[in-house]
C-alpha cells in the first residue's frame, strides 16, 4: 500500500492537520491496509519480545496514524527530523526540514550545542505548521555490529517520544530515522520503530499522546510500514451486523475529512517518486 500522492505527477502538497491523517482503524476499514498474512512471525525486538498473538487494540488503531506525505507539510505538535550530530542541517530531510523552517531554525539549533547518536533535542517549528521540531539523531547502520545499530535507533526513538510528552505535545509525527544516507535498513529499521512505539504508547507516559504519525516517502519505508505495521498493530474484527454509533457532528466531519484523505491514495509505487516530487532528493540536490 502507498499512503500519500502519487509517484507519476509531480503536485504540490497541501497542508495536512493532525485529524485528516488517516488512522490504521480507518486505513483498514477502507482496505487502503491490509492484515498480516496468518501465521506471521512477529519480530523481536529490544522493545517488544513476543510471548503469543498480538491483541488487536482499536483504542491503540484510532491513535496510530500512517501517511505518505511531506513531512513539512503536517500540521501536528511535533514532527521529527533525522538530523546528524552538529544538528545544523544537512541533507535529506533534516535539509527540507531546515528549508520549510527557515533561518530562525538554524539559530536555534546553534544553540543547542549539538547532538549525540541515539540522543535527540527540542527545537520550535519556526515557519513549519508544527509547533516544534524533535531533532533525533540515529546511528549509521554498522553491517558488523547490528545489534548497536538496533540499540541507537531504538534509544532515539524512545527519546523523541518522551520528548514529546515532556514539552506537552498530543499529536507527533514520525519519519524514518537513520534509513537514509545512514544506511540503516528499512525492513530492519521499521520494527525497531513499530514497536518502540507501540511499547510506549501502552505504558502510563504514552498515554498522553493522543496521535502517533508514521509518515514515509520513498518506496522502501512505504512497503515496511506496510508489512510490519499490521503486525504490530493488528486489526479488530468487527461483527458485520454491528451498527455504527452515531457520531456528533464535529466527530463526523473529522471522519469525513479523513476518508477523502485516504480515498485518495494510490497502490503501492513501482518506482521512487520523481524528482521534482521528492522533497528529500530535491534538497540534497540544493546542498
Amino acid at each position: 500500500m502507498s499512503f500519500g500522492h502519487s509517484a507519476t505527477r509531480t503536485v504540490k502538497m497541501s497542508l495536512l492537520a493532525v485529524d485528516e491523517i488517516p488512522t490504521l482503524s480507518l486505513l483498514y476499514k477502507l482496505g487502503k491496509l491490509a492484515p498480516a498474512p496468518e501465521g506471521t512471525e512477529v519480530p523481536t525486538t529490544l522493545s517488544f519480545t513476543p510471548t503469543g498473538p498480538i491483541t488487536p487494540s482499536k483504542a491503540l488503531n484510532d491513535r496510530v496514524c500512517l501517511v505518505r506525505h511531506d513531512i513539512t507539510k503536517l500540521k501536528v505538535d511535533a514532527i521529527t527530523n533525522a538530523a546528524n550530530q552538529s544538528l545544523l542541517g544537512g541533507g535529506g530531510i533534516d535539509g527540507a526540514i531546515h528549508s520549510a523552517a527557515g533561518y530562525g531554525l538554524l539559530e536555534e539549533c546553534r544553540t543547542l550545542k549539538g547532538c549525540k547518536t541515539g540522543d535527540a533535542k527540542v527545537t520550535g517549528g519556526h515557519r513549519l505548521p508544527a509547533k516544534k521540531v524533535i531533532h533525533a539523531v540515529g546511528p549509521v547502520y554498522d553491517v558488523v555490529h547490528p545489534d548497536k545499530s538496533e540499540e541507537l535507533l531504538t534509544k532515539a526513538y524512545n527519546k523523541v517520544l518522551n520528548l514529546a510528552v515532556d514539552n506537552d505535545c498530543k499529536s507527533l509525527a514520525l519519519c524514518g530515522i537513520s534509513t537514509g544516507v545512514y544506511g540503516y535498513p528499512p525492513r530492519e529499521a521499521a520494527p525497531v520503530a513499530i514497536s518502540a512505539v507501540k511499547k510506549f504508547l501502552e505504558g502510563e507516559k504514552g498515554q498522553k499522546l493522543e496521535k502517533v504519525v508514521f509518515v514515509t516517502w520513498v518506496k522502501q519505508d512505504v512497503e515496511s510500514h506496510a508489512e510490519f505495521l499490521p503486525i504490530y498493530f493488528p486489526p479488530v474484527e468487527e461483527t458485520a451486523k454491528t451498527e455504527s454509533p452515531k457520531l456528533s457532528k464535529a466527530d463526523a466531519e473529522e471522519v469525513r475529512a479523513a476518508e477523502e484523505v485516504a480515498n485518495k491514495l494510490p497502490d503501492v509505487p513501482k518506482s521512487e517518486p520523481g524528482e521534482s516530487e521528492h522533497p528529500e532528493k530535491k534538497q540534497k540536490q540544493s546542498q
